[in-house]
């Protein structure tokens, strides 16, 4: 057995094996190094601007009676787009988090509501307020902890900046036939 700690070092006698980890004893990848199985290859029949018009052609092709569980739409050129929403002070922290605060409570409220022999719309009305109250608080805390790091609000989306319609191989002559009718009954779309 190798010492542990000894560096790992391949291509060296007793290196062929991973060092240990905290998980127990590592393996090589297996396969090619590319990555999981794939499945079969694919041809690209089509490239759209937008995720309609590759939806339309996908559409058209299942209303045509085309295996479309042999096809797919594939997002390429991503970009990451962060959406600034609005400046986020300490009041509207506070706001956000009574909010979220307040249907905690109602929840906690309605769980002891249904076990109240009395007033349960007291017990519902009091879980909302303190849940509220308590978001307030935690909501201004966690915002003013961030010492002005990020006094925005914002919301994050992928975008492709091009859509490929693909099919697997045995299938490609079949979707290239029924998208030259589409082309020629006045659809939209024209393979690429």
């Amino acid at each position: 057995m190798t010492n542990p700690t000894s560096a790992w070092r391949p291509g060296m006698p007793g290196g062929d094996t991973l060092p240990t980890g905290p998980a127990g004893r590592l393996a090589a990848p297996s396969g090619d190094g590319h990555g999981p199985e794939t499945g079969p290859p694919t041809v690209t029949i089509g490239s759209y601007p937008d995720y309609p018009s590759a939806q339309r052609v996908v559409d058209y092709l299942a209303d045509n009676r085309f295996p479309v569980e042999h096809s797919a739409i594939v997002g390429t050129n991503l970009t990451l787009v962060e959406t600034v929403l609005g400046r986020m002070t300490t009041g509207r922290a506070a706001l956000v988090g009574a909010g979220t605060g307040a249907w905690f409570g109602l929840f906690i409220g309605l769980l002891f509501g249904i076990f109240t022999v009395g007033n349960w719309l007291a017990v519902i009305l009091v879980g909302l307020v303190i849940g509220a109250i308590w978001g307030a608080v935690f909501g201004a805390v966690a915002h003013a902890m961030t010492g002005g790091q990020r006094d925005f609000t914002s919301a994050s989306s992928l975008r492709a900046g091009q859509y490929a319609v693909i099919v697997d191989v045995q299938f490609a002559e079949q979707a290239r036939q029924l998208l030259g009718r589409m082309h020629l009954t006045g659809g939209r779309q024209q393979p690429a």
